[in-house]
C-alpha cells in the first residue's frame, strides 16, 4: 500500500482528498490542528489522524517524525491554507504574518522536513494546493496572491534540485471550491476608504461555476498517480477559463478588465 501525508485535512479539499485516497487503498496520514474534534475521518479505514498546525515549526518536525514511524510516505500533499481578503491598509501585522506563515512558510517547512526521507529512498512526490490566484491576480487579495505566486515560483525552482534525487514536485491550482467559499477558509477585512469594493469583488464570483471538493480531489489523485513530468495542474472549469483568458489576451489586458469590473 502506498501512503500519503495530508495537511489541512479537517475540511474541504483536504478531507475529500483523504477520503478519496483511502478509498483507493492508500494509507492516509490526515493532519489537522485539532484531530480530537474530527468526527468523520476517524471512522474511515486506512486513515490515521495526527495533530499539525503548520505555523508551529517544532510540531511540524514531531508530526513528520511520527508519520514516518507509522508509514513509508510516498506523497506529501501540502494543502493547509486560507484566504485573506481586503485592502492592505486594513491588515494588521499579525494578519499579514499569519497569512505568510500558513500559506507559504508552512509548506516550505513541511517539505523541508520530508526531503531527507524521499532522498534516501530516491523517490517521492510533493503536491501543493496553490490557486488560480497563483497564476492570475485579482484586486484586494494582495498578501494571499503573494503567497500563492510564491508557491508557484518556489515549486518550479524546487523541481530542479529535487529532480537530482528522483523526487517530483507538482502544484494543483483550483478555482472556487464550494465548501470553502465564504467559510472558515476566508478571512475578510474591511476599511472605510474602500467601502463596497470587497462586495464588488465577491459579486464577480458565481458559485454555480465552482467545483466541489471531490472534483478537485480527483485532480489531486490524477497528479499523484499519472506519472507525468508535469509541474502545474489547473483544476476546475472556472480556473481553467480564467487562466485561458489570461493567456489569450495577455496580462495587461486582463489587468484592465479586473480594474473595470471591480472599481468602475
Amino acid at each position: 500500500m502506498k501512503s500519503i501525508f495530508i495537511t489541512g485535512a479537517s475540511s474541504g479539499l483536504g478531507k475529500a482528498t483523504a477520503k478519496l485516497f483511502a478509498a483507493k487503498g492508500w494509507n492516509v496520514i490526515a493532519t489537522m490542528r485539532n484531530p480530537e474534534k474530527e468526527t468523520e475521518l476517524v471512522h474511515v479505514a486506512n486513515v490515521t489522524l495526527l495533530p499539525l498546525d503548520v505555523t508551529q515549526e517544532e510540531q511540524i518536525k514531531l508530526t513528520v517524525q511520527k508519520a514516518l514511524e507509522l508509514h513509508d510516505i510516498d506523497v506529501v500533499f501540502n494543502n493547509a491554507g486560507y484566504g485573506l481578503i481586503g485592502p492592505l491598509e486594513a491588515y494588521s501585522n499579525t494578519q499579514i504574518e499569519r497569512q505568510l506563515t500558513t500559506n507559504f512558510l508552512g509548506v516550505v517547512r513541511v517539505t523541508q522536513a520530508f526531503i531527507p526521507h524521499f532522498r534516501a529512498k530516491k523517490a517521492g512526490l510533493f503536491l501543493t494546493t496553490t490557486s488560480i490566484g497563483g497564476l492570475v491576480s485579482m484586486p484586494l487579495d494582495s498578501i494571499y496572491h503573494a503567497t500563492k505566486w510564491a508557491l508557484e515560483g518556489w515549486s518550479e525552482s524546487m523541481s530542479f534540485e529535487l529532480g537530482l534525487h528522483n523526487i517530483q514536485i507538482k502544484t494543483v491550482a483550483p478555482g472556487g471550491i464550494i465548501t470553502d467559499f465564504g467559510g472558515r477558509s476566508i478571512e475578510v477585512v474591511e476599511h472605510p476608504s474602500y467601502a463596497g469594493a470587497v462586495d464588488q469583488l465577491m459579486g464577480m464570483f458565481n458559485i454555480d461555476n465552482f467545483s466541489t471538493a471531490e472534483q478537485i480531489a480527483d485532480v489531486v489523485y490524477e497528479a499523484a498517480t499519472d506519472g507525468k513530468d508535469q509541474l502545474r495542474y489547473v483544476a476546475g472549469a472556472d480556473a481553467k477559463a480564467l487562466y485561458e483568458r489570461r493567456l489569450e489576451i495577455g496580462q495587461d489586458a486582463m489587468h484592465q478588465e479586473f480594474k473595470k469590473n471591480i472599481f468602475s
